[in-house]
């Protein structure tokens, strides 16, 4: 192995006491590869038991606590104890490798798929409807959740872990980011409502922090051993109006108060993007370990794809380093470095390897379907 890369094999322990290998994670990516009855695949377990062999901590891709939270195609369910067998396969498949593996848990919010929800009843914090994005249809406008809705929602998210719990995961990490339902109440621009759930930024961190104080409890009860919880989050939001660093740092501040395990920065770039209405030279990643400055673990994705890009992340103070594409591209991506064959790593998906990489076709067919998303390399 090169010595320049070194720090990405160092061990990390978390603080309650589960330790991990190295500093990569395997980042949440959704595969809309499940079956037809929302259970994980054949092709979903065998892409995870390729990809996790090096890597020190594997995070799912997302699952919907409700059936009215399902944000993408074939994205497999974790809403009913029905759900159970298929959870243990994921895993099974996830653990597969040695390292710890950590349930991402969601609501689509506003971002949720009409057709596949029942009575195409989209839900989120207000009426305001989001844009389309590459995944997201977008011109829907949602109904507001009333007061009953949203603590039935909370309860979701703690049933979703119970569910975790029992199928042998290590964690859960609650998706707070992307513009779904949990960052629909934090925003400024999509939380309109007046009542305790709206208004204030005191009012807007009352959802998100009731579902983290939710899991919390479910872990407490159920689990029978350290148990990883952890919260993602993006940091601003493009819209005039829209979320900010500042109410991200005070987001920040309550998560530390609830001593979360880590907070997960999901980032368009980790090493180059800055928030929105910067006028520093300090990108995301930078300001954010600035504030925290060591009080809780923080993880951060975002477009690194070379051990290069990981070592220069982990340099800045990054305690651990998420990899999506570059182990969708490269599914023994930490192998490679470790065997100092970083110069075989594609940062382009080869059509060619197509047939040894086990990519899910549905997978697949997204990402032909998305341009720009990868670059593809005949």
């Amino acid at each position: 192995m090169n010595t320049k890369y070194s720090n990405l094999f160092e061990p990390f322990t978390f603080r309650n006491g589960i330790s991990i290998r190295n500093r990569v994670v395997m980042a949440p990516m959704t595969t809309w590869s499940a079956n037809d009855d929302l259970t994980i695949s054949d092709a979903e377990d065998k892409y995870y038991r390729r990809r996790v062999n090096g890597v020190g901590l594997v995070i799912t891709g997302c699952t919907h606590v409700t059936p009215n939270g399902i944000g993408f195609t074939n994205q497999f369910a974790a809403y009913d104890d029905k759900f159970i067998p298929s959870l243990r396969k994921l895993a099974d498949a996830a653990k597969s490798g040695g390292a710890p593996a950590v349930l991402q848990i969601f609501h689509a919010g506003n971002k949720a798929l009409p057709d596949l929800i029942p009575n195409a009843d989209v839900v989120s914090a207000s009426a305001v409807e989001t844009e389309a994005t590459a995944f997201t249809p977008g011109n829907v406008k949602p109904r507001a959740l009333s007061h009953e809705e949203i603590l039935d929602i909370i309860h979701a998210f703690g049933e979703a872990t119970r569910r975790a719990i029992e199928a042998g995961f290590d964690g859960v990490e609650i998706h707070g980011a992307h513009g779904f339902l949990i960052q629909n109440f934090l925003s400024p621009f999509f939380n309109r409502r007046e009542d305790q759930w709206g208004g204030s930024l005191e009012n807007r961190l009352r959802f998100p922090l009731a579902v983290v104080q939710e899991v919390k409890k479910v872990i407490e009860k159920h689990a029978t051993k350290p148990f990883i919880l952890g919260y993602r989050l993006s940091p601003d939001e493009p819209q005039e109006g829209g979320l900010r660093m500042k109410d991200t740092y005070e987001l920040i501040e309550r998560l530390i108060e609830l001593d979360v395990d880590y907070i997960h920065a999901s980032l368009p770039n980790a090493l180059a993007s800055k928030p929105v209405d910067s006028q520093e030279d300090k990108t995301y990643l930078e300001l954010i370990l600035e504030h925290v400055n060591g009080r809780v673990p923080v993880l951060a994705a975002g477009s690194m794809r070379t051990p290069d890009d990981v070592a220069k992340a982990l340099e800045l103070g990054l305690p651990l380093a998420a990899i999506g594409q570059a182990l969708i591209m490269n599914p023994e991506w930490v192998e490679m470095v470790a065997n100092g064959r970083e110069s075989e790593i594609d940062t382009e998906l080869k059509v060619s390897k197509l047939n040894q990489l086990d990519i899910p076709e549905k997978l697949w067919n997204v990402i032909e379907a998305t341009p720009g998303w990868f670059k593809i390399k005949e």
